[in-house]
């Protein structure tokens, strides 16, 4: 099949946004068997066209605004013919290029609840959608809920993870009991709670530092250092790391806490630290129960405002290697069989290839 897909405007790909990040992940495995060529925007340094192995090419055209970017990306696919369009998280943009190819299947891959509010404009465009794919089984539900006469064009394709960079690290020298948070610092993100969690946990004997890695506001993370100091728990804070690099964060720790506040749909963090073999903490929200199978790879927190539910976890896996070891384990098994970028890339092929074969 000759693919094409196109990114969100704001970050160019290869990027540091999820989004893109996920993209050319899928486009890789894809182009194995597929012609692949994803659009995106134009950023200093980077050369307008790359070429990624025989079958993949990043198109990267004017941008500086969602229509400037828009008309860009119809002015690059007039007079080119594509098997089927993938459109990334923007369902306006996938209803101006339906409307541009109406003979070609055009899917939405939805990757969260973030661009699709349940109004007139957003359901107009989705109806134009020959597919929508959502990135979990609880996306699935929420995307039916809000858009009931689009049920039936909605597939669930669970993201996934390269196995070969994040995996276990083979022993740390550290003796301490590191527990990591990976994702961006903002506040549904529930750190506040971990923070309080770790202290809780220490006063029970754990011996538990925490890490924490990601980006935030200046203001919000200055709040977060202060309860450091308050709950006197020893902390690290990393700042954005890029996500070339943060395979060997993950390799840091002996644990992984992830304590949503607020519904979200697939939570890749998880997979990345099963992959490398660490024991995961997870707020019972979303596309999380997917991925973490409470008692097997980690733990689901159901009570996941209160630190106090988080703490009971962290210090039952502090104190006993063994189960720290076989939740790792079981983790890292998980991933290879569900949440390999390869699994995600031939399940989406195969919904593709259907697609196709009814347009023509």
């Amino acid at each position: 099949m000759r693919l094409l897909m196109v990114a969100p405007e704001q970050l160019p790909v290869p990027g540091s946004g999820s989004v893109e990040i996920c993209m050319l992940a899928i486009a890789r495995k894809l182009a194995k068997q597929h012609h692949v060529t994803i659009v995106s925007r134009q950023k200093a340094g980077l050369p307008t066209t790359s070429r990624v192995g025989r079958n993949l090419t990043i198109v990267r055209v004017p941008s500086g605004s969602a229509g400037r970017y828009i008309s860009s990306v119809l002015r690059y696919m007039k007079g080119r013919t594509f098997d089927l369009i993938q459109v990334d998280n923007r369902p306006l943009y996938m209803a101006q290029i339906k409307r541009a190819f109406p003979r070609t299947p055009v899917s939405l891959f939805l990757h969260s609840l973030t661009f699709v509010p349940r109004t007139r404009s957003v359901a107009a465009s989705l109806h134009k959608a020959n597919l929508i794919i959502a990135n979990s089984n609880s996306l699935q539900r929420k995307l039916s809920k809000l858009f009931s006469a689009q049920r039936r064009k909605i597939r669930t394709v669970h993201l996934g993870v390269d196995t070969e960079r994040f995996k276990p690290s083979g022993g740390k020298s550290s003796k301490r009991f590191v527990v990591l948070f990976v994702g961006r610092v903002i506040p549904r993100k529930g750190v506040p709670v971990l923070i309080k969690a770790v202290h809780k946990a220490r006063k029970q004997g754990s011996g538990a530092t925490l890490v924490v890695a990601g980006k935030g506001k200046r203001a919000y993370l200055g709040k977060l250092r202060s309860l450091v100091r308050k709950q006197k728990v020893p902390a690290q804070f990393l700042g954005n790391i890029p996500h070339g690099s943060i395979h060997r964060v993950y390799r840091l720790a002996d644990c992984f806490v992830c304590p949503s506040q607020k519904h979200e749909a697939f939570g890749l963090v998880n997979v990345e630290a099963m992959a490398s073999g660490l024991p995961v903490i997870a707020s019972k929200i979303g596309g999380i129960k997917e991925i973490v199978k409470h008692g097997h790879n980690g733990y689901l927190v159901s009570k996941y405002t209160k630190s106090k539910a988080f703490a009971k976890y962290i210090v039952k896996i502090a104190k006993n290697r063994s189960l720290r070891v076989r939740l790792g384990r079981n983790g890292r098994l998980t991933v290879k069989r569900k949440f390999s970028w390869g699994s995600t890339a031939s399940k989406l092929a195969g919904i593709y290839r259907k697609a196709a074969r009814r347009s023509r």
